[in-house]
């Protein structure tokens, strides 16, 4: 019939304008959850947050072991072993039996020096010894005389004086003479004398300042210096603001530039009592065996030393985020729910820093991941 051959293409219009309708409406938006809820100044993370995952909290440990410094330090040789060598006498130098760098035994003749000193430090003796005589002579002569009854007793005590006197300037031309030491000169040739320079110690020419053929003006010049150097100090440069925590017997681990991944360890033995008014720094001194000689004077070090102190909050440094210019830390105040608090710092030491205030020890704190929740 001719209405079904209408219906039919009517209703299969219709379904097809349904379909299109429904393929072209929107799917159903999922409901949205905040990853933090801020109420006052306290932070919620809700339980389908995805921070939840990745913030850790853990509580606050309290650090009561020593805190360890690193200092400046320098390699030096030991003064008590370190003598400067001076000439016996003034003279010019004939001989020099040494280099720099050398090692030498105790008693070695390191220089010889050709002087007119000595000559006149024997002539000096010989002269003294001979007023001496002569002023002892006149003694005996006053008192003979004064128990005679022909002379005053001032005569007496005139003759005694010029005695005394004689007396002291042999003793000081002796002295003399041995201070250049008799032992040293070799021989003596138109009134002067070769002197041989050696040294009292076994050790090390430190410093040469000397030639052949150079001229000896002052005998309190040194002419070189031998340092044994079988043990050695390592100086450290303690801050103004440390000093009252570094004492003799603390620990040092050394490490120097020229040995990299050796560790010398040792302790302090010699703090300083005045500070050095140009660095503000005093000086420790840690002894060092040094049988090989690989700690040389000079050398640049870092010492560090455990300094002990008080017991205080410790936290990782991740713990600790910046805001504007200030430290905080984000306590857990309930479970999920955090407060920022400002935090005064203290060292820092292997990862870990020290509180001074602002936070307890057992308080809970968020260790990793502090920065998403920092404004």
């Amino acid at each position: 019939m001719w209405w079904a051959a209408i219906a039919v293409p009517c209703a299969l219009i219709a379904f097809l304008g349904w379909r299109a309708l429904r393929a072209e409406a929107p799917a159903p938006v999922p409901p949205t959850h905040p990853e933090l809820v801020r109420t006052a100044n306290r932070l919620f993370v809700p339980e389908e947050s995805p921070l939840r995952k990745r913030l850790a909290v853990a509580p606050v440990d309290e650090a009561s072991s020593a805190h360890s410094v690193s200092l400046p330090a320098v390699v030096e040789a030991d003064p008590a072993s370190t003598v400067n060598i001076l000439a016996p006498a003034t003279g010019r130098v004939l001989a020099l039996n040494v280099r720099l760098g050398d090692i030498v035994r105790r008693g070695q003749e390191l220089a010889t020096i050709s002087s007119s000193d000595y000559a006149q430090a024997v002539s000096d003796v010989q002269k003294a010894r001979d007023a001496l005589d002569l002023a002892e002579r006149a003694l005996k002569r006053a008192r003979g005389v004064n128990d005679a009854g022909s002379n005053a007793a001032k005569d007496v005590e005139v003759a005694t004086s010029a005695v005394v006197q004689q007396t002291a300037e042999l003793r000081r031309s002796e002295i003399r003479l041995r201070s250049l030491g008799e032992a040293n000169v070799s021989r003596t040739s138109g009134g002067r004398a070769l002197l041989t320079v050696t040294t009292p110690i076994g050790g090390t020419v430190t410093a040469l300042a000397t030639a052949p053929g150079a001229v000896v003006n002052d005998a309190t010049a040194t002419m070189m210096t031998v340092a044994n150097l079988d043990h050695v100090w390592v100086t450290v440069n303690v801050p103004e603001g440390l000093v009252g925590t570094i004492a003799n017997g603390q620990d040092v681990a050394v490490t120097l530039a020229a040995l990299p991944g050796q560790v010398q360890s040792g302790k302090i033995a010699f703090v300083a009592s005045v500070l050095d008014a140009d660095t503000r720094r005093v000086k420790a001194r840690v002894t060092f065996s040094n049988p090989k000689g690989l700690l040389k004077p000079n050398m640049y070090a870092s010492a560090r030393i455990a300094v002990p102190q008080s017991r205080e909050p410790q936290v990782p440094t991740s713990a600790v985020v910046m805001n504007n210019d200030s430290t905080s830390v984000f306590v857990e105040a309930d479970p999920w729910t955090f407060v920022r608090r400002a935090v005064e710092l203290g060292s820092e030491d292997g990862g870990l820093v020290r509180v001074r205030s602002g936070l307890e020890a057992g308080e809970r704190v968020v260790v990793r991941g502090g920065v998403l929740l920092n404004d």
